[in-house]
């Protein structure tokens, strides 16, 4: 069995991309070039080591954008989260809470309508006292609070029952014949009863 060479102590050389031999065209590529094998920019990464700028006003504005986005120390430094569509739809419906339940009365939110930045999510953990009456069973939960809203059944007659109503008020009253369509107004359709009449 062969004895390897163990190396002492760790060794690193940078891969410096190879010198061109005087092509002209660029698109020809040595032998052993690579993709990768393009010059970057010092601001970049090359072979996984950060080289800072040397100008201090771009190295402050890169430490200006490194530092994380919070909402402060009288907010305990809360992270501003990001946002998937399963969070934007979930805090949709928080901003429409008072449209879901007719039976409860929320205090009215912002007036604006842009989603918060700063937020956290939680999971309500119920005590032993509430099993049976405010809890819900292992079916009722789902992972987001729209699948919830959409699997209540009570939820679901409520909004069918109110999209009726509001169908309703917004139909047209009266018979379609005796409305006025364009150039058949109410002296051209007493004109067409004269002369059907005759």
């Amino acid at each position: 069995m062969p004895q390897e060479n163990s190396a002492i102590g760790l060794s690193w050389a940078p891969k410096v991309p190879p010198l061109t031999n005087g092509t002209k065209n660029s698109s020809e590529k040595l032998p052993g070039q690579t993709k990768d094998s393009i010059w970057r920019s010092d601001n970049e990464l090359v072979d996984g080591l950060y080289v800072p700028p040397a100008d201090p006003r771009k190295l402050n504005k890169l430490l200006k954008k490194n530092v994380k986005d919070t909402a402060g120390g009288s907010w305990f430094d809360m992270p501003a989260p990001t946002i998937t569509p399963e969070l934007k739809k979930d805090l949709e419906i928080l901003k429409l809470r008072s449209a879901i339940d007719p039976k409860r009365h929320f205090k009215r939110g912002e007036k604006s309508k842009a989603l918060p930045k700063y937020f956290q999510v939680g999971t309500v953990i119920e005590p032993a006292s509430e099993f049976f009456s405010g809890r819900l069973t292992k079916k009722e939960r789902k992972a987001t609070l729209a699948d919830e809203l959409l699997s209540d059944h009570t939820f679901t007659s409520y909004r069918k029952r109110k999209v009726q109503e509001i169908e309703e008020q917004r139909q047209p009253g009266g018979v379609d014949k005796w409305k006025i369509k364009g150039r058949q107004t109410w002296k051209r359709a007493k004109q067409r009863r004269e002369k059907a009449g005759h």
